[in-house]
């Protein structure tokens, strides 16, 4: 069985184009479609033929990606997909789209006789660009050999969790980890928003924590983009940063987890949005700590 393959991507923004044209510069042979024709246009330059339709896509694919919004967007986008998928092929399921989205894309896919791989990433949008995500992946050992081109070429490593796409250990884990990294993003937001009400400068706070157990490189960098006005192009935006830390919530919630500090994040980060700081990077839920008046 050759590696090279045709890979169908759905979903072109921050993560999925960085995804198609790694894909693309692997030898594979990408077929893209995103919401937004214009967007996935620029792709065309890389080698990627851009699609109009998800069905169009995903015609002789051997594996389809998805990385949209959420679970409601892939289901419909797949549903779109439906007339040219063939029986047998391989789902490579990336967005964060909630565990009990999962269950409904899985069954999706049994239904088309999909092989179906539940498969979020970790990283954003420069990781994403390079080939240097962290995929978390659930689904069927026997046809893995099949999907590993393809997160060979979207990720530095694979962390297997389970052999089930549909259990969802995948996006479990994806769910966790985001929870730490929405965490550290709001308590940089309001470091920086203390410092600046106490007229403490920001670099003598990371002077007095460098090199120590405090110190952290996330930390820095995340800080710079508000100390540098660096929020655009987003690497990972408000906007999807609130859809996931209400999916985290949610989690908890029904799992019987109380999660006061992801509550506060989601709230943060949905007011961010709406003082209209939803396509820059998430570090913009520094904002959230001003009223208008104030900014």
């Amino acid at each position: 069985m050759t590696d090279k393959l045709t890979v169908s991507v759905l979903g072109t923004g921050i993560m999925g184009a960085g995804m198609a044209r790694n894909l693309a510069r692997a030898g594979h042979t990408v077929r893209a479609w995103n919401r937004s024709h214009a967007k996935a246009e620029p792709l065309a330059a890389d080698g990627v033929f851009v699609a109009d339709s998800p069905a169009e896509a995903v015609e002789g694919a051997d594996v389809v990606l998805t990385m949209l919004y959420d679970g409601p967007a892939v289901l419909d986008v797949m549903r779109q997909a439906t007339a040219a998928l063939r029986p047998g092929t391989a789902w490579v399921q990336s967005t964060t789209a909630g565990i009990e989205r999962i269950a409904d894309l899985a069954a999706f896919a049994d239904e088309h006789d999909l092989v179906f791989y539940d498969a979020p990433v970790l990283g954003t949008r420069q990781p994403a660009e390079a080939g240097q995500l962290l995929v978390l992946a659930g689904g069927p050992v026997d046809t893995r050999e099949k999907v590993a081109p393809v997160l060979d070429a979207v990720g530095a490593r694979t962390v297997w969790t389970g052999e089930d796409g549909a259990e969802g250990s995948a996006t479990r884990l994806k769910l966790v980890a985001n929870s730490w990294v929405i965490a550290t993003t709001n308590a940089m937001g309001e470091v920086l928003a203390l410092a600046q009400a106490l007229g403490v400068e920001p670099q003598s706070f990371f002077d007095a924590i460098a090199g120590g157990p405090l110190d952290m490189g996330y930390l820095r960098a995340k800080a710079g983009l508000i100390l540098n006005d660096q929020l655009s192009p987003a690497q990972f935006a408000v906007g999807t940063a609130a859809k996931d830390a209400r999916l985290i919530v949610e989690a908890g919630e029904k799992s019987g987890v109380r999660l006061d500090g992801a509550a506060a994040s989601a709230d943060r980060l949905k007011r961010a949005a709406a003082q209209g700081h939803g396509d820059e990077d998430m570090a913009a839920v520094y904002f959230a700590s001003f009223d208008e008046q104030q900014r």
